[in-house]
């Protein structure tokens, strides 16, 4: 069997399974380019696509690659298409012909902005609701409420999403611009501009916009001439009145390689929010929501069980989901049960479990290292014997596990606000405070990470 064969035959399956929409936006913009040694090489458009489908489809599509009749043990890579890179496969031209012309009318305004990335997809709970709430004042008051945004959080929570749904809101105005990009092709683009002599170009492409939306801003790290071009890309659209939204992985204090102060700085000029790990009831609205779309009913009962034991980030969620109605459209004569599902989720249970130490690990780490009781964790005295490193074990909490801020007050028998004031305190001491800092890498070691890994 060919790769263009078994891809053929995959997508018979996947199109039983998604709806057209999606099928359209994400499968049948692959093209299958080879099959080696149970590899398959799959061919897309750019970055964009490859990142996306390789994040959000990946299981799915070997899940059909192997009912299709594929080797149980398919790989699959995916590649961004260049003049000089693979072969193209054999795919009818008036397919790609329809793909073409389809691609352009979906660029139209906006490159590369997601259509399903709106507030209306958007599942809200207390993990994300301020920064959903920042987000939608934006909306009212481009370049004047809340500018710049700063959303940051760890990956797979929909910073991406909220961002780009902001941009779908203001293109729903006559006359408004907005501009989408990655850093890295921020990067590309003007790496391209300087050696074409078209910098004034790439200038005016990112000044003349009403709303910039630049993702994963941490990349701008160790880009000093970029970091330069940016400064002053920022001030002409802030004085401009021009909405400037960012995300990043990790908050303005803790982005690496930055050599321009003023940036960071402008970087807070506005309103920084994260985007927190969702908490059960979340996890399992989002499962609730998503199976809605999917035209498909799961089981009450195993949803509850991948909410309760998928934590690390919507992404991860929205996999472990993927893979159970994948597999019970194409097993129908399979009733899926508890322990099928353990089986079908094996991996991703095993990678939960290993990423993640225990608010109780962490207490009692820090207890013993101050030499106190585990249950002044949670007592009320608030003397400064006991509430300092009650506040270390809140920060390290904070910084080692995906647990929301609710989450963690309850581990705490706290409020929601004494954990944010908590680590806020300890964050400032850090700046100030290298025995601190020494003590808190130290805590982070014996409880068998590395700091380094934490950015701390």
């Amino acid at each position: 069997m060919n790769a263009v064969n078994l891809w053929s035959r995959a997508c018979k399956q996947i199109q039983n399974i998604l709806n057209r929409d999606t099928y359209e936006r994400w499968i049948e913009v692959i093209e299958p380019v080879s099959l080696e040694s149970n590899n398959l090489i799959l061919n897309v458009d750019n970055d964009f696509l490859k990142e996306w489908i390789n994040d959000n489809y990946k299981d799915f599509i070997m899940t059909s690659l192997i009912a299709s009749g594929a080797p149980s043990d398919i790989q699959i890579s995916f590649f961004v298409k260049t003049n000089d890179s693979f072969v193209d496969t054999p795919v009818e031209k008036s397919k790609k012909e329809d793909y073409s012309a389809r691609k352009n009318v979906y660029k139209g305004k906006v490159p590369l902005l997601n259509k399903n990335f709106t507030f209306d997809n958007f599942v809200t709970g207390p993990s994300n609701s301020f920064a959903h709430a920042a987000a939608l004042g934006v909306c009212q008051a481009p370049g004047r409420a809340y500018n710049p945004l700063f959303i940051y959080g760890q990956t797979g929570l929909g910073k991406t999403h909220l961002m780009q749904a902001i941009g779908q809101k203001v293109l729903a105005t006559p006359g408004m611009s907005v501009r989408y990009v990655t850093t890295e092709t921020l990067l590309n683009e003007y790496v391209d501009a300087l050696k074409d002599g078209s910098i004034v170009k790439f200038r005016n492409k990112y000044r003349r916009t009403d709303v910039l939306l630049i993702d994963d801003i941490q990349f701008l790290g160790k880009r000093e001439r970029l970091q330069e071009e940016f400064f002053h890309t920022f001030n002409t659209l802030y004085d401009s009145h021009k909405q400037i939204i960012m995300t990043s992985d990790r908050p303005t204090r803790d982005m690496q390689g930055i050599v321009e102060p003023r940036l960071v700085s402008r970087f807070e000029w506005g309103l920084v929010t994260e985007i927190e790990s969702p908490d059960f009831e979340t996890r399992l609205a989002i499962l609730r929501y998503k199976q809605s779309l999917m035209n498909v009913s799961v089981s009450d009962y195993l949803l509850t069980f991948i909410a309760e034991n998928i934590k690390s980030n919507v992404r991860a969620l929205e996999g472990a989901l993927n893979r159970a109605i994948s597999f019970a459209k194409i097993n129908p004569q399979i009733n899926l049960t508890l322990d099928n599902l353990r089986v079908l989720l094996k991996d991703q249970l095993n990678n939960e479990v290993q990423k993640d130490l225990t608010f109780s690990e962490i207490q009692k780490m820090v207890a013993e290292f101050y030499n106190i009781k585990f249950s002044d964790m949670t007592s009320k005295v608030r003397t400064r014997s006991l509430a300092a490193p009650r506040q270390v074990a809140m920060f390290i909490c904070r910084k080692l596990t995906r647990a929301s801020l609710p989450e963690i007050a309850k581990a705490f028998e706290k409020t929601h606000a004494t954990i944010m004031h908590g680590c806020e305190t300890v964050q400032n001491r850090t700046q100030v405070e290298p025995d601190l800092l020494d003590t808190i890498r130290e805590i982070i070691r014996q409880l068998g990470k590395e700091p380094e890994e934490y950015n701390i």
